[in-house]
């Protein structure tokens, strides 16, 4: 099943943010640092948050950080993610949603996704797809 969630962004202070809102909502906060990806991450940003996940029965807020240096405008600082089931149904939805948008980064396979794009639609919102990996035991 689709699912829509706010993912936003911070300057720096995702793990502030977040851990403000799961005292203010409750549930349960996952925290994935910089310093965990698989990739090479600036010295100053290896403590930012790459994404973070509070979830307290139906509801999913996502966050991360941004990386130094990069544009952050608050009011502007969030999207639209669509957890997609399928590879094939996120490709559908970026190819619509992005009809005379501007793509950030095209559907491609990641370490923590089996899809994932960006884009900004036309109407200048932002939008992230994602598709889970399945969990290996």
């Amino acid at each position: 099943m689709m699912t829509l969630n706010t993912y936003l962004n911070f300057n720096g202070n995702c793990r502030d943010a977040m851990k403000f809102y799961e005292k203010c909502l409750g549930g349960e906060l996952q925290l994935m640092p910089f310093s965990e990806a698989k990739m090479d991450v600036p010295a100053n940003a290896k403590d930012r948050i790459m994404h973070a996940r509070l979830v307290k029965g139906n509801l999913t807020l996502m966050a991360s950080d941004t990386m130094p240096g990069m544009p952050f405008e608050p009011g502007n600082n969030f999207s639209l993610s669509l957890q997609c089931d399928t590879v094939q149904e996120a490709e559908k939805l970026f190819d619509a949603l992005g009809e005379k948008g501007q793509i950030k980064m095209p559907m491609q396979e990641t370490f923590w996704a089996a899809g994932f794009g960006m884009l900004t639609d036309r109407f200048g919102i932002n939008w992230m797809f994602n598709v889970e990996k399945p969990m290996h035991r």
